[in-house]
């Protein structure tokens, strides 16, 4: 038996000689495998994700199509929040805020105990100034990343996204030419969060009036393997923010032409950094740490990696990245010319 549903009151045929009998409405298709949304239908996806969070459940959207939202489905989200276990999935279909909504809004927001799983999909317009996460927020919840783009998305924290004590996962996913006010330019991982990023690149993101232009790991672990941290600004952490206690551990990673005040590919302050097998090169400081800045008896480990051909010096302070030399002719500005540390930055939740 098929059932087909369409927008408005539909109607089920379920046998010769049956009745016809009214279904609620929801303007999509359920077939085996899932709920098809038809392009640019917001009722039908709205209605599809309310109902996977109740049943759990796939939702596929057209291909090649472009979902506009217009206005907000609650005070800060573009759809429902995200409940349950949810999947969405297109090919080359973009989810976005349409540039002239009059209301700020993210695209998505995955609550406590929920989970999303986002394939072949790109968000991005989302704009939430005064909050963090403009393309999705991700809070004590499982959002999954595979083969998706989080693009030209602002907040005010986690410009492209926000995981504040959750798990965040990317699969060969791109955050890119998201900004933040404040800090984590692409992304932000707070509150322990867990974020692991396995190929894919953090591409020209920026942090406008703080740190981590990149990624802001604020008491975290994040793990980066096989991913590009390119292009990115911030005052200080161009590339990437390691304060507060927090780990970070790259695996065949490339840190390069990311600009900042200071600690230009990785600003590491009172935590841990692990690089295996990584490259920082080619990012450029206006004071110190081009390479990377280690601050407050932070720990950088260098296995197997190289911190080449960055400006002014490629490690700072001095001696404080075993294996990291600096060319001869680095000038470092004494620590009163240095940007705040973390610890005299206020951090938003």
């Amino acid at each position: 038996m098929k059932i087909i549903l369409r927008s408005g009151a539909v109607t089920a045929a379920v046998g010769v000689g049956l009745s016809l009998a009214v279904l609620p409405a929801v303007p999509a298709t359920a077939a085996a495998g899932g709920t098809h949304v038809r392009c640019n239908d917001i009722a039908a996806l709205k209605a599809a994700i309310n109902n996977a969070n109740t049943n759990g459940g796939r939702i596929t959207l057209a291909s090649r199509c472009t979902y506009t939202l217009t206005a907000a489905d609650n005070a800060d989200d573009g759809l429902p929040e995200i409940t349950g276990n949810v999947t969405i999935s297109g090919r080359d279909t973009t989810i976005r805020r349409a540039s002239n909504a009059t209301a700020d809004f993210r695209i998505l927001h995955v609550v406590s105990g929920g989970s999303l799983t986002l394939n072949s999909l790109t968000l991005s317009g989302g704009s939430l100034a005064g909050d963090s996460g403009g393309g999705i927020a991700n809070t004590n919840g499982t959002l999954n990343l595979n083969r998706t783009t989080v693009k030209g998305n602002l907040a005010n924290s986690g410009g492209g996204l926000y995981n504040f004590g959750g798990r965040l996962n990317l699969d060969h996913s791109n955050v890119e030419r998201n900004t933040a006010v404040s800090f984590g330019g692409g992304m932000a991982n707070d509150g322990g969060g867990t974020l692991t990023m396995k190929g894919g690149a953090l591409l020209k993101n920026r942090a406008v009036n703080s740190n981590g232009g990149g990624l802001e790991n604020i008491v975290g672990t994040a793990n980066l393997n096989s991913v590009s941290v390119r292009g990115n600004t911030a005052l200080v952490g161009g590339g990437i923010r390691n304060p507060n206690g927090s780990t970070l551990n790259l695996r065949s990673t490339t840190v390069r032409d990311n600009i900042a005040v200071s600690g230009a590919g990785i600003s590491n302050n009172n935590s841990t950094a692990t690089l295996v097998r990584s490259l920082v090169t080619n990012n450029t400081a206006i004071t110190a740490g081009g390479g990377i800045l280690n601050e407050a008896n932070g720990q950088v480990t260098l296995t197997d990696s190289r911190v080449v051909r960055n400006t002014p010096d490629n490690c700072a302070p001095a001696g404080s990245v075993p294996g990291c030399t600096n060319p001869t002719n680095a000038v470092v500005p004494p620590a009163s010319q240095l940007p705040p540390s973390s610890a005299d930055i206020k951090v938003r939740k």
